[in-house]
């Protein structure tokens, strides 16, 4: 299938109505702003009321004391589950018809993960973008309404808060996802179509993936997987075999028929992506602490270079930000940045990432016959891309 064939869809779910989990002959999918419309049942979980301890566990290491594959992911899971909770969302949002405009209430399920013992809770930020209402569940059918404490559209990650009070609290340890390798053993455990704390294995299929971000942006080093994820996995924890999180559940690819419509599967294809642990961890304590993230931007829109060269094509320069400012014109072929080659767009993107607004850089590029090499002051990433 060529790459041009391919879609690729956020992992939360919208489920109309209280019908039951198990009629699943009877589901019907329908895409509502991004959203997968399920006939699947809310989950419900016993509220806690007082003024109660909070109580929490701190994960022991998971050790591979089994040679079985399936004893370490009994262990695994063991561990995993207690730290990762169902989100419900309620939003409104606009609708167009042919009389106008009308608001309706979505709802929307997706997982996440208990971050630390003051009741932070990580997710998705395509999860909870536009909520007027978050319920968190735990593993043990405890509920708390949450609030968003901070979310980075550029990284699609977000912190919501819940009131301690009385639960029993599983932080889940943050790994690396710096070492990874193509082969290695990873599981993700969330709510596929409401079906809370499912666990699906596989491996790393391809490591520096790139995924668009909700703001439209990219997200550089993202983990493709053929664990299965499906519609209500975003947010949930995509873990080792240690019981590390290396990864944020996000997307999944789906394709088209041979008309070249959608094939009708919103679902689970063996191609994953989740966004690493790494870029996570980065800007953690600051959203915890309500603080917004920014990215560096460079202000242009690039492709691969033609004919096989070397290199970042630029396709426009935007007007006001900072490569207009050091003089980057359309058809100029970024070949370094700081020294460090840029083969292919990719890399470009890569290197971005890695920096910060603010940050001088030098940039070497290939203008005709010539090469030149300017500075650089990089800007803040802007809240949402511009339309290509």
């Amino acid at each position: 299938m060529s790459s041009s064939s391919l879609r690729r869809r956020r992992l939360h779910i919208s489920p109309p109505g209280p019908r039951s989990r198990l009629v699943l002959g009877a589901v019907t999918v329908a895409v509502l702003g991004g959203a997968i419309a399920l006939a699947l049942g809310l989950l419900a979980g016993a509220v806690h009321t007082g003024t109660q301890a909070t109580t929490v566990t701190q994960p022991a290491p998971v050790t591979n004391a089994s040679s079985s594959p399936a004893g370490t992911w009994v262990r695994v899971y063991r561990e995993v589950n207690g730290g990762t909770v169902d989100v419900t969302v309620q939003a409104t949002t606009t609708v167009n018809t042919p009389f106008g405009t009308r608001s309706e209430r979505q709802t929307a399920l997706g997982s996440g993960l208990v971050l630390n013992d003051r009741g932070d809770v990580g997710t998705a930020a395509h999860v909870v973008d536009g909520a007027t209402s978050i319920s968190v569940a735990f593993h043990d059918g405890a509920t708390r309404s949450a609030a968003v404490v901070e979310q980075d559209d550029g990284s699609d990650f977000a912190v919501v808060h819940v009131n301690p009070a009385g639960l029993t609290l599983h932080p889940l340890p943050l790994g690396s996802s710096a070492a990874l390798q193509v082969g290695d053993p990873i599981g993700v455990v969330g709510d596929p179509f409401g079906f809370d704390r499912s666990l699906s294995t596989g491996v790393v299929s391809a490591l520096d993936r790139t995924i668009e971000a909700p703001n439209g942006f990219q997200i550089a080093h993202s983990i493709q997987t053929d664990a299965a994820m499906n519609p209500g996995n975003s947010g949930g924890p995509v873990v080792n075999t240690s019981g590390h999180v290396i990864g944020i559940a996000d997307q999944i690819a789906t394709g088209t028929n041979q008309f070249g419509g959608p094939s009708g599967s919103e679902t689970s294809t063996g191609v994953g992506f989740a966004v690493p642990v790494d870029l996570i961890k980065a800007e953690l304590n600051a959203l915890e602490h309500g603080r917004s993230v920014s990215h560096a931007y460079l202000g242009v829109s690039t492709s691969e270079a033609s004919n096989g060269t070397a290199g970042a094509l630029i396709g426009s320069v935007q007007s006001g930000v900072s490569a207009a400012a050091a003089g980057l014109k359309a058809g100029d072929v970024i070949v370094a940045y700081n020294g460090r080659a840029i083969t292919r767009e990719g890399d470009l993107i890569d290197a971005l990432a890695a920096s910060h607004p603010g940050e001088v850089v030098k940039l070497t590029v290939r203008r005709g016959s010539s090469r030149i090499t300017m500075t650089v002051t990089l800007s803040p990433q802007p809240t949402q891309a511009r339309p290509s």
